[in-house]
């Protein structure tokens, strides 16, 4: 698949295009695969293009709630470039597909050549912020089929497919809630309409009203992220144009691209 299937690289300019292009080494991943563990230093950079990365923070015991989601609009492993050093997070992949690597050295490379790809991976760094901020946001003020609304949302964007699986267990632990409530929240909506659940898979039956059900906090993140990529290099316009599926065709549509099957 090409690499300008992630939407940072597609609104590279020609000349920095021509000068990446042959540094990014192709990466299959697969459903489960740890990236990044949390403390350890990254090696290089991911760039999804038609998988979807979960971000996620991990206590002593175990326990993980999810703040963050990427897919083909994004990068994984910004520590490197924003001079970390080690990854603060767990990086898993929630959604198998194709994704682009690139090194350490080469993304050392980039940060002291500057220029557009810099300016690229620190606008979509902000925007990765503004989307961490409106998590916490959402965790301590809404209620759970709030922020399982907003969540479906997020994984519908990011999806290459309209069958997205989903556990309410995988569910409850992306948001860092008792399973009892996901549940709950999945019957509300399903008896208004909005979703139907089986086998593992969520499939949405009116998106327009499971943005309704949302908080605000999903189109707060969206909208700051168009608004980073359309205030960058002129290409990034351009960049915004593939979009998900899921834009495209508003039903039916299967929700979250989070799958952790039990």
């Amino acid at each position: 698949m090409d690499p300008r299937h992630n939407q940072l690289l597609a609104a590279l300019p020609d000349l920095d295009w021509a000068l990446w292009q042959p540094q990014l080494e192709r990466m299959p991943l697969h459903y489960g695969q740890v990236l990044f563990e949390s403390g350890s230093a990254p090696v290089g950079v991911v760039f999804p293009t038609t998988a979807v990365v979960s971000l996620s923070s991990m206590t002593r015991d175990g326990a993980s709630a999810e703040f963050a989601l990427v897919g083909n609009e994004g990068v994984v492993g910004i520590s490197l470039f924003m001079g970390g050093g080690t990854m603060p997070h767990r990086a898993l992949v929630q959604s198998a597909g194709q994704a682009w690597h690139l090194p350490a050295p080469r993304v050392s490379a980039a940060v002291a050549h500057g220029g557009a790809m810099l300016n690229l991976l620190l606008r979509y760094t902000q925007s990765l912020i503004v989307m961490t901020t409106q998590t916490a946001a959402c965790n301590r003020h809404h209620s759970i089929a709030q922020r399982l609304s907003r969540r479906l949302l997020m994984g519908l964007d990011r999806a290459q497919s309209t069958e997205l699986a989903m556990t309410h267990e995988a569910a409850a632990h992306l948001l860092g809630v008792r399973r009892e409530g996901v549940t709950a929240a999945a019957l509300k909506l399903q008896r208004s309409g909005t979703i139907r659940y089986h086998r593992g898979c969520i499939e949405i039956l009116d998106r327009q009203a499971l943005e309704h059900h949302a908080c605000e906090c999903y189109a707060v993140a969206k909208r700051e992220y168009q608004r980073l990529q359309a205030d960058g290099d002129g290409r990034a316009r351009h960049a915004a144009a593939p979009r998900a599926l899921a834009d495209r065709r508003r039903v039916p549509v299967s929700a979250d691209s989070a799958a952790t099957r039990t």
